[in-house]
């Protein structure tokens, strides 16, 4: 409280600075960067564990299913705790859950991409019924537009970013009495 003609401390309420365009740009490629790291380290454990479970004898859609659980379990750790330590973290189930949803939309998305290119142009370019086709449209294009959108669904969906733009309530001060 302050006497009658002092003045006293004001809290600052100026809205925070948003950051550049350059400095946004440079925190997404970090935030890419991390994202590929993850992804390349989850595609590996996948590969490792579905062969070594096929030289086992495991039955290949077991095999795919158990080595697919496990890499997206890594990558959502990895996410979570590195790719997108500093977002918003609700409940671990919900957003494990979340996660594993978005992986299945895009593994849709790879599938639709090598049907539409084997099955429906196949019938029209026998060529786009070869291996090489089939690696061209549901590796690079499938992976390259499911990765796109696995990216901006966790983003925006699962780790969420706080919301810097509004700004912090101000703590009012008393009014004096007089």
């Amino acid at each position: 409280m302050t006497g009658a003609g002092t003045l006293g401390s004001v809290p600052d309420t100026s809205p925070q600075p948003h950051p550049t365009l350059r400095q946004r740009l440079s925190a997404l490629v970090r935030e890419v960067g991390k994202f590929g790291a993850v992804g390349g380290v989850a595609f590996l454990v996948d590969l490792a564990i579905f062969n070594i479970l096929l030289g086992t004898g495991t039955e290949s859609r077991v095999a795919k299913t158990i080595s697919m659980v496990i890499a997206t379990t890594i990558a959502f750790l990895g996410n979570r705790f590195w790719t997108w330590r500093h977002s918003r973290h609700t409940h671990m189930a919900r957003q494990y859950t979340l996660f594993f949803v978005i992986n299945g939309v895009g593994l849709g998305i790879s599938l639709a991409c090598l049907t539409i290119s084997h099955n429906l142009l196949g019938d029209v370019w026998p060529v786009l019924r070869t291996q090489a086709a089939d690696n061209i449209s549901g590796q690079l294009i499938g992976t390259a537009l499911g990765t796109l959108f696995r990216f901006w669904s966790y983003r925006r969906f699962v780790f969420p970013a706080d919301d810097a733009s509004e700004p912090a309530p101000a703590a009012q001060e008393p009014v004096p009495r007089m």
